[in-house]
């Protein structure tokens, strides 16, 4: 079931494995530092294990070029926030120490990949050479956020329960089906209380952010320096809000505008994914040779809605004992959209599901879903629904959806029943939700650098500007990458890394309105 909020990196590195080829009850607690300052514990670091299914398995992080190997660790911190001294969870960590010796090192750089829910203990490992530049000044650390992984990971349903539930009908077309989502969504919803129920209402972006001031005093720094992407930008928005005078250097990529509610932010993806969708149709029917999924713009995206109209009733084989749904093949498009490295992928696809073979789709569709190549799931979806229905005020009902479906379809076609039917993902939820929209404002923080991208399905480019304006005068430093898919940095555009290598590495803020293409 989609949510508003992006799913970032996490899911990529998820694909790319997938294409090239336990969690716990959740509370996870104990109260052996009930007496103690949690800030005066010392880490243990050690050789990284493989990932475990939660993380989304796979083996253990190799070393990186040079031999310098991934270590990890575990923090604890407060089950609780309002009672410090209460039980505990632990909070997974990994990092790569600086390459550049001890004169040169800056501090540690926290990265979070966003989600909520991607695993950042098995995420950093996979982009770590993308980061090489800036391990010559700072350890690269990151983090599975409480809730994640094995950090307390949230567990809903088992693995067999979730392959039927991803495959269920997310697009009504009458009362029979309608009713039908609503009790899967029920269904799902009491699975995660009644396995998770101790830890789901501790998964806030504000608790999250109370780790990460815990983790930079554990880290020995006197500054929390950031790369937040995706959700990440969220989360390093709330911490700067909570702790701007412990902001050091940050940068927010793919950035979510944190002042738009649950509704406005599912309806800025619906246009943020239809204009990837024309993006990648433009793109395939302009190149020389002929574009397999159509003749046209047009023609691609009619053919794609032909198709999923088709699927509604005549799912296709996958190879296994699951069948390419509607809902499957939206979700599978949809996570395609997410870098332009994998239009590709996105257009063989398509090719293989207009002869009738669903198989590629599907693995599209499981990426964004967190399912393992073994067939187990990480916890990705799990947390994503905790952290959001924790930090989201607004509880909609079908009724209201209905409403909204003329909105949402003139957004897009393609994608605009599908977000807002995901809406109703917070039904019946354990926890209420926090607020309508994050606190961002930061007007004693120092500059924090803000890029959006133009061609973001996930994160619409205007959040970036919303999100400099909402952090202070002075404080959000806007620069724009005139490119495609979610994020920047990761596209290697030369302007794009030089402003911020400059910034984290050197301390020299990039000009306000700066543009990169």
């Amino acid at each position: 079931m989609p949510n508003h909020k992006a799913r970032a990196a996490a899911t990529v590195v998820l694909l790319s494995a997938t294409l090239a080829a336990c969690s716990d009850d959740g509370s996870k607690s104990s109260k052996d530092a009930k007496d103690t300052d949690l800030s005066a514990q010392e880490l243990s670091w050690e050789d990284c294990p493989a990932p475990d299914a939660a993380e989304g398995g796979g083996e253990a992080p190799s070393p990186l070029p040079g031999g310098a190997a991934w270590q990890c660790a575990t923090m604890k911190a407060p089950l609780d926030w309002d009672k410090p001294k209460g039980d505990t969870l632990d909070i997974a960590l990994i990092r790569a120490a600086a390459s550049g010796g001890k004169d040169r090192r800056i501090g540690s750089l926290v990265f979070n990949f966003g989600g909520p829910g991607g695993s950042g203990v098995t995420t950093l490992p996979a982009f770590g050479q993308d980061y090489a530049k800036l391990r010559t000044r700072y350890d690269l650390v990151s983090f599975d956020p409480r809730g994640v992984g094995r950090s307390a990971g949230v567990k809903c349903e088992d693995d067999e329960k979730l392959d039927a539930y991803f495959q269920e009908d997310s697009t009504p077309d009458d009362d029979a089906e309608r009713k039908k989502l609503v009790d899967n969504v029920k269904d799902f919803n009491g699975a995660c209380e009644k396995n998770s129920g101790k830890v789901l209402p501790h998964v806030r972006t504000t608790d999250a952010a109370r780790d990460m001031d815990l983790m930079r005093q554990v880290l020995g720094d006197d500054k929390l320096h950031y790369f937040g992407i995706s959700y990440g930008t969220e989360l390093g928005g709330v911490y700067a809000h909570l702790f701007p005078g412990k902001v050091g250097r940050a940068v927010f990529d793919a950035v979510v505008d944190p002042t738009e509610s649950a509704e406005q932010g599912s309806l800025g993806q619906a246009k943020g994914f239809q204009l990837a969708l024309d993006n990648y149709a433009e793109d395939c029917t302009s190149k020389v040779e002929d574009c397999p999924v159509g003749d046209t713009g047009q023609d691609v995206q009619d053919k794609i809605a032909a198709l999923l109209e088709k699927l509604d009733s005549k799912p296709l084989p996958t190879g296994d004992s699951r069948e390419l749904t509607q809902t499957a093949a939206t979700n599978g498009i949809a996570q395609a959209l997410y870098s332009r490295d994998f239009w590709p992928y996105l257009t063989e696809g398509l090719d293989r599901a207009y002869d009738g073979d669903g198989r590629l789709l599907m693995t599209l569709s499981d990426s964004m879903n967190g399912r393992n190549e073994d067939g187990t799931y990480s916890n990705l979806q799990a947390a994503n629904i905790s952290v959001n229905c924790a930090d989201d005020k607004a509880r909609y009902t079908p009724e209201y959806v209905e409403k909204k479906l003329p909105d949402f379809r003139k957004a897009s076609p393609l994608f605009g029943d599908y977000l807002a039917w995901g809406m109703l993902g917070c039904t019946d939820w354990a926890v209420d939700g926090a607020t309508d929209h994050p606190d961002v404002s930061a007007p004693d923080a120092p500059p924090i650098v803000v890029i959006g991208n133009t061609g973001d399905p996930a994160t619409p480019y205007e959040g970036a500007k919303k999100m400099a304006k909402a952090l202070g005068k002075g404080v959000g430093v806007e620069l724009t990458y005139k490119g495609q898919g979610h994020g920047a940095y990761d596209s290697k555009n030369k302007c794009v890394r030089d402003a911020v290598n400059g910034y984290l590495l050197d301390g020299t803020v990039p000009e306000e309105g700066t543009v990169c293409s």
